[in-house]
């Protein structure tokens, strides 16, 4: 029985390791190798590591981990997670594993539609991030793709970094091609445009059918609700990284530093809770 079990190998997961693991607390974590940001190149916006590549990151933080022995990591999948008694058993290709605590950390998936070459583009030449994915595209000309309340801000918040901004309705973009140097967007109706960028707001889902399968309450955004301290609706199931957010914010702000501070707390937390619990006990 471990004292704490995370599922996810991405920024928010690897923290809530370490900060575990500095404490002594046996832990657990299972990597499926899937990520949110797999397709990105090179991540921006976290200090000391800007533009550094997301593989290298989580290659750094594993050397990190290694430090501490309470901690086992675990490159697997997790299909189905449950509570017993007074823990989780989750089911892994490796067999069930057993924890007191639970954090997740199995981010998002994005939901990109089917636009030819949207994918291929996607966490490269497309994104949908400003502060991950802006600066480099400083004086250039960048594309906005779609309607909604979020078109303006983005606008206000690309405006100082373009050149010149090109915006596409819903449903005018029909293909998306690399060229090597940005994007030739195809539309519906006219001649396609060379843009040095995209940005797009996709819709996103939970990628792990976790909190589903735990009964834990959800937000409008689909994401997990959580307080401050990384706690779900379950008093020892706690959530850190874009699958999560408090229910103040209207969407989870994911960036890489973001998941990795989030899952600094929820690791305090679950050390805050296993200590308290120990206490009672006497």
């Amino acid at each position: 029985m471990y004292d704490a079990l995370v599922i996810g190998g991405g920024p928010a997961g690897l923290q809530a390791a370490l900060t575990l693991g500095r404490m002594h607390r046996t832990a657990v974590l299972i990597d499926s190798g899937r990520y949110r940001n797999g397709t990105v190149e090179h991540a921006h916006n976290f200090v000391t590591h800007d533009g550094r590549a997301p593989a290298e990151i989580r290659r750094l933080a594993r050397e990190d981990l290694a430090a501490y022995d309470t901690v086992e990591l675990r490159d697997t999948t997790v299909h189905a997670v449950r509570e017993e008694g007074d823990g989780f058993v989750a089911e892994t290709d490796g067999g069930p594993i057993h924890a007191r605590t639970l954090i997740l950390a199995t981010g998002l998936k994005d939901d990109l539609g089917s636009i030819p070459g949207l994918e291929e583009a996607w966490g490269r030449e497309v994104a949908a991030c400003p502060f991950c994915h802006g600066h480099e595209l400083s004086g250039r000309v960048i594309g906005l793709a779609g309607t909604g309340p979020h078109v303006p801000m983005m606008t206000a918040m690309l405006a100082p970094i373009a050149s010149r901004l090109v915006h596409f309705e819903d449903g005018e973009v029909t293909k998306i091609e690399r060229t090597g140097d940005g994007v030739r967007v195809h539309r519906a109706t006219g001649e396609p445009v060379e843009v040095a960028g995209l940005f797009v707001h996709p819709a996103f889902a939970q990628a792990a059918p976790f909190a589903e399968q735990l009964g834990l309450e959800l937000l409008p955004s689909g994401c997990i609700r959580i307080d401050v301290l990384g706690q779900t609706s379950h008093p020892r199931v706690f959530a850190a990284g874009d699958l999560a957010h408090v229910e103040q914010l209207p969407m989870p702000m994911a960036s890489v530093l973001g998941a990795a501070a989030a899952g600094l707390t929820a690791g305090a937390s679950v050390v805050r809770t296993l200590a308290l619990a120990e206490s009672a006990q006497g």
